[in-house]
């Protein structure tokens, strides 16, 4: 089997987070967690992926700081896979994917299960890029520009 290469040290930071996300089974588990799925098997049965993989993927997962265990809330002995802040994050990058597939996957007349507002139960607008100053920005309107640093504390 051909070993994939790490972004880990990748200046790109597009590159960079592929290798905490960067195949379809952590974007599905992620996925499934936005869910309410916590427990392995819950993962193993919504999926259907080899639990080797599985495992694989949870403990990268994990590494990574997107998914934390914490124990099962009935006192079992197991223990539960919760979303981080850093894994909430995502949540916009999980939206962006399903609008994408909504526009260029679904067949014509194919149904498909679409996103809505919890308080109002309306569909979700489209996710938007802006400018500082309010006005959408669409590809070929942005560009990278020199270094900077990330600004903490």
């Amino acid at each position: 089997m051909v070993k994939r290469t790490s972004h880990h040290e990748a200046d790109c930071l597009i590159a960079r987070p592929l290798d905490a996300i960067g195949d379809w089974w952590s974007l599905l588990i992620v996925r499934d967690a936005f869910d309410g799925l916590r427990r392995f098997g819950e993962f193993q049965k919504s999926l259907g992926v080899a639990k080797n993989i599985l495992s694989s993927r949870l403990r990268n997962l994990v590494a990574h700081g997107i998914l934390e265990t914490v124990p099962a809330p009935d006192g079992s002995a197991h223990h539960e896979y919760v979303l981080t802040q850093k894994g909430r994050g995502l949540f916009y990058v999980l939206v962006a994917l399903r609008q994408w597939g909504e526009t260029y996957f679904a067949g014509p007349g194919e149904p498909y299960t679409f996103m809505v507002d919890t308080l109002a139960g309306r569909p979700i607008k489209r996710l938007e890029v802006h400018a500082e100053d309010g006005r959408q920005l669409a590809p070929g309107e942005t560009r990278l520009a020199d270094f900077r640093t990330r600004e903490t504390g």
